[in-house]
């Protein structure tokens, strides 16, 4: 079979198999001294949302008002997952919790690295891009800040934090 990207977008992908691909590639790159490894999961996790973003658009505009909703909704979206978000408007951040993160659902001892680094860029990426397409113009841009706890590292949640920043 013959799948187009857009075809890809409308199935369910197995996430064992997403998320054993990460680790093995993890393991790959500190094998044959690859530096900066969180680095090059981020770059996927951009070039996926920009890749995604041809073929799915949740909102044609994200602004402090709806940001919480959209990011829930690319998580529904992509990762058939249910997040909670809390919003800090005097500091601007962003954190994104997820008990139930696709990308880390176990901890390994032989790696320093969290599939959330692909989702952080991931997020932040897609906001950056509808913002960027918004037929009036969107108020918002998101940058991607840190990974906070991950499942991958033993902890019982993954948590992502952003910074957003409000234009004009």
């Amino acid at each position: 079979m013959n799948y187009t990207r857009h075809d890809l977008i409308q199935t369910n992908a197995t996430m064992n198999q997403m998320r054993n691909a990460i680790y093995h590639l993890a393991r790959f790159m500190k094998k044959n001294g690859v530096k900066k490894i969180e680095k090059r999961l981020r770059r996927m996790g951009t070039n996926m949302a920009a890749t995604m973003f041809n073929y799915w658009k949740p909102i044609d505009i994200v602004d402090i008002s709806n940001i919480k909703d959209v990011i829930m909704t690319i998580y529904q979206k992509i990762l058939n997952s249910t997040v909670q978000i809390e919003l800090n408007e005097d500091t601007r951040l962003i954190t994104i919790k997820d008990y139930k993160c696709a990308l880390c659902k176990y901890k390994y001892d032989d790696l320093d690295i969290s599939g959330c680094e692909i989702l952080i860029a991931l997020i932040a990426e897609y906001i950056n891009l509808i913002s960027k397409n918004s037929p009036s113009g969107s108020s918002i841009t998101v940058e991607p800040l840190s990974v906070l706890e991950s499942k991958s590292y033993g902890d019982q949640l993954c948590s992502i934090q952003l910074k957003y920043k409000l234009r004009g």
